[in-house]
């Protein structure tokens, strides 16, 4: 039988690109998300271009019913999950904290926090029961340290990176491997969505410099998969070669 990835929010950006790495090297990949159209595309492409076996569920992590039911009534083999991809997140808004918009932070506060703690719970009674597996969040330089106007979207991450490693600890006695990879400037729709759709405004954040692909960090999180049962990476800062922090960044 061959092994299983579950990613969320798995129909752009990071999340697809790591789809398609997992898919590329063999993998049956289960995928989630909110856009159905999008996750049925990407579903057809992953088993026509890589005959490999996929499930797509449509819903939102923020809704835990749904993830509760979707979930623990995987179908047949759909439960040997090796590994999870905790990708879905987003930021929104980019302003002092006085000026924030409280429904942005709730929307991030419910998906890169709460939707990432309904997914962990779920997987991981399924993987203490299969007595493997491995889980990865992926995080953010912003939950390394904090920056202006970042305020919310930094305490989401920081949340992220202190889940990381209270579950590495909750799991140890499990062997299951937990990590994290925290990624800085990544060019995906990642601004766009920050700046509620304006794309001029997108992509003066790339502008000058070769940020990160989504592709960067997909083979990330494929490689820290492909070592020896008993090594774990607990924790990985990946930047671009022209950023050095949260707010340190050479543009040519």
């Amino acid at each position: 039988m061959g092994k299983i990835a579950l990613i969320t929010g798995a129909t752009s950006g990071i999340g697809k690109a790591t789809a398609m790495t997992f898919a590329k090297n063999g993998y049956d990949v289960i995928i989630t998300g909110r856009r159905e159209k999008k996750l049925e595309a990407l579903s057809e492409e992953l088993s026509s271009k890589f005959g490999i076996d996929v499930l797509s569920l449509v819903f939102d992590v923020r809704d835990r019913k749904a993830v509760e039911s979707n979930i623990s009534e995987l179908p047949g083999k759909w439960k040997k999950i090796d590994v999870l991809v905790n990708n879905a997140g987003l930021a929104l808004g980019l302003t002092t904290i006085d000026k924030g918009d409280t429904d942005d932070w709730e929307t991030m506060i419910d998906t890169n926090v709460k939707g990432l703690l309904y997914m962990t719970k779920v997987v991981s009674k399924i993987m203490i029961a299969n007595g493997k597996g491995h889980i990865i969040n992926i995080g953010s330089i912003a939950g390394k340290e904090v920056y202006p106007n970042g305020n919310v979207y930094c305490a989401t991450k920081h949340a992220v990176d202190a889940l990381t490693k209270a579950t590495r600890i909750d799991l140890l006695q499990y062997g299951i491997k937990v990590t994290q990879i925290a990624p800085g400037a990544v060019e995906t729709e990642f601004s766009e969505v920050r700046f509620h759709g304006d794309k001029e405004k997108a992509k003066e954040v790339y502008k000058g410099f070769q940020p990160l692909t989504g592709e960067d960090i997909a083979e990330t999180v494929f490689y820290v998969t492909t070592l020896p049962e008993h090594v774990n990476i607990n924790d990985l800062l990946i930047m671009p070669v022209a950023q050095a922090n949260a707010t340190t960044l050479v543009r040519k």
